[in-house]
């Protein structure tokens, strides 16, 4: 799934460690995750959030989605700071699951989310190919007009 996801590669969050379960990942707050106050952007703190969550609710097989997730940002991460969320299944039941994540630096909790999944069976694996689509007819080509004699 890791190596599948642009968008995690892209904001710079790397993949610490998975289980049934449970995810860990990282990112240090470079120049491009900082906002116009000089503190981390809370949409990357959320990403990072979002990505242990994804990585811990995809762990058991069946490919998951997000239903829903909240967050609560206790303290303002800097420059420099590497960050780490660890994800940690609270509930599976049936398709339905709910994981806490918490966002450090060092012992230091800077963001507490929660992360609501739904299991969606007939999803292709990460990484798999997409299904193919029905490729259209092509489409009909108009008689000629009569040609005069």
């Amino acid at each position: 799934m890791e190596e599948h996801d642009a968008a995690i590669r892209g904001a710079g969050i790397r993949l610490l460690d998975v289980g049934p379960g449970r995810a860990r990942t990282a990112l240090t707050v470079e120049d491009r995750h900082v906002n116009g106050h000089g503190i981390a952007h809370g949409g990357y703190l959320f990403f990072l959030a979002d990505a242990a969550f994804s990585f811990a609710c995809n762990s058991h097989g069946t490919s998951t989605m997000a239903a829903g997730a909240d967050v609560t940002f206790v303290r303002a991460a800097r420059l420099g700071d590497d960050l780490v969320a660890e994800a940690t299944e609270r509930v599976r039941s049936g398709r339905s699951g709910l994981y806490d994540v918490t966002v450090r630096v060092g012992d230091e909790v800077v963001a507490e989310f929660r992360g609501r999944s739904r299991a969606v069976p007939g999803l292709p694996a990460p990484g798999a190919p997409a299904p193919a689509a029905a490729t259209p007819p092509p489409p009909a080509v108009p008689a000629a007009p009569p040609q005069p004699r």
